[in-house]
């Protein structure tokens, strides 16, 4: 059998469907995990692409953050390895007297991974270059990919995985709010620091309230984004990144006050929505995007999903929008894998709405992963033994991706055992009934001991498949 046959493409047989498992059986280990819901799951041979046991394998599942690895192959393709996003300090008319004579434009490339260190970067080049203020006006653009306000609908406000999106991301699209109890009740601040500078935010502020719940509130109104927090929720002191919704806003009030720093004052920022014109003083690019989507596979970064599927997006000509460019990386992965119905709402899986199934996402992971380099990019995945205390010294050599959603639990990648045999694998487990009981809360009732219990039977599922298939 050909890996195509294999894995669908050309309508072959799939081995272990209707066979009787071995002693020890996945069934045992998925009983025992006690999730509720739905488990399925698909272990191939990397090489031939041969389906050696599945379960439920065609079953459409929410990918949580294993998403995000049809969106590394969706940009790799269409970006190529070298593409970097660029963010620019633009001038519409000369430098005379130390003055830009017209106006000066913060030009957002899309770039997920731009910090204030490197905004700061910018505005002492600025200053180096010669500039000490403008004529005109500070303008502020980040029409290189469609904005939204947050990512997905049904998270709770106050997570900074869930921000806005535009194609002017800082920080990750979040801001540093801090608290300390004072005479008097408590100081509070918030900030865009990076690791050098800590400059001030003054397009979002924070206010005290009395009540119980909920833990915070938000609202937009003349230009800021107003946050209110409940005040028995703070103990003495305390620190967390909270979600910023209007990130071309943030972005020029940042660099507004980096500027100053440097000696280059500048009117407020004013949001444009066509880029003017002009002259690039200064540019500051990106880390390559293979760089970029390590890091984000790492720390699953939603922001940075977002910004790489959606400028992907535009440069197929493709529909850009929240949820639109969702679509458009689904059409491109049934072209790709030959037919399908894997259905995305985002690029980072944080869409509750999004479905695909483990089949689907092996076909890619095997036919259309090696090309691009996939498992590199990838982490080590350490396995849990059945405390869930993470093993030592495992003989399996995994690298996967993580996703996790209140109670859903996935895991996709390679596995090489201890003979050498590559495998692939996606395993999806998601008790999607019970997720939407629990509503849009960071820690609902249950959820830690689900996931953990998840992870246990993921770990499981890898040792039986290693020392069936290892061997």
């Amino acid at each position: 059998m050909t890996g195509l046959a294999a894995l669908g493409l050309c309508g072959g047989p799939a081995f272990g469907q209707g066979t009787a498992l071995r002693p020890g059986s996945a069934e045992d280990l998925i009983a025992a995990a006690q999730l509720g819901g739905e488990v399925s799951y698909v272990v191939v041979d990397a090489r031939s692409g041969l389906v050696l046991e599945q379960r439920g394998a065609d079953r459409g599942m929410p990918p949580a953050s294993t998403a995000k690895t049809i969106t590394s192959l969706y940009a790799l393709e269409t970006l190529g390895p070298d593409y970097r996003f660029r963010t620019r300090l633009i001038a519409t008319g000369p430098i005379a007297g130390g003055k830009i004579q017209g106006d000066l434009v913060l030009a957002g490339g899309g770039d997920p991974t731009l910090e204030t260190d490197a905004l700061a970067e910018m505005a002492a080049r600025l200053a180096a270059a010669g500039v000490r203020g403008v004529t005109g006006r500070f303008l502020v653009w980040g029409g290189a990919i469609p904005s939204a306000e947050q990512i997905a609908d049904d998270q709770p406000v106050q997570v900074g995985y869930n921000p806005g999106i535009s194609g002017l991301i800082l920080n990750y699209n979040r801001v540093y709010f801090e608290w300390k109890r004072a005479a008097g009740g408590y100081a509070l601040t918030m900030d865009a620091r990076g690791a050098r500078n800590v400059p001030r935010v003054y397009s979002a502020d924070v206010g005290l309230s009395s009540r119980a719940a909920p833990l915070f509130t938000y609202a937009r109104q003349g230009g800021k984004e107003h946050w209110t927090v409940a005040t028995g929720s703070l103990g003495k002191a305390g620190s967390r990144w909270l979600p910023v919704r209007d990130p071309v806003a943030y972005a020029g009030d940042v660099f507004q006050t980096l500027a100053r720093a440097q000696g280059v004052p500048l009117p407020a920022p004013k949001p444009v929505a066509m880029l003017p014109g002009g002259t690039v003083l200064v540019e500051q690019a990106s880390d390559p995007l293979p760089v970029i989507l390590r890091a984000m596979m790492k720390h699953s970064t939603n922001v940075t999903a977002e910004a790489v599927g959606m400028t992907t997006s535009v440069a197929r000509g493709a529909p850009a929008g929240r949820g639109a460019s969702g679509a458009a990386m689904s059409e491109w992965l049934h072209a790709r894998l030959g037919g399908g119905r894997a259905r995305f709402v985002d690029h980072s899986g944080l869409g509750a709405d999004t479905r695909i199934s483990a089949m689907e996402m092996v076909r890619a992971v095997t036919l259309l992963g090696p090309k691009a380099g996939l498992r590199g990019l990838m982490k080590p995945f350490a396995l849990r033994d059945a405390g869930g205390k993470v093993q030592q010294g495992q003989a399996l050599r995994v690298d996967a991706k993580t996703g996790t959603l209140n109670f859903v639990s996935t895991l996709t990648g390679y596995m090489t055992a201890p003979d050498g045999t590559e495998l692939a694998f996606a395993i999806f487990t998601g008790d999607v009934a019970r997720r939407a009981r629990a509503g849009a809360s960071e820690q609902p009732q249950g959820g830690r001991a689900w996931i953990s219990r998840s992870k246990v039977l993921q770990s499981a599922l890898l040792e039986r498949w290693g020392a069936l298939y290892g061997s």
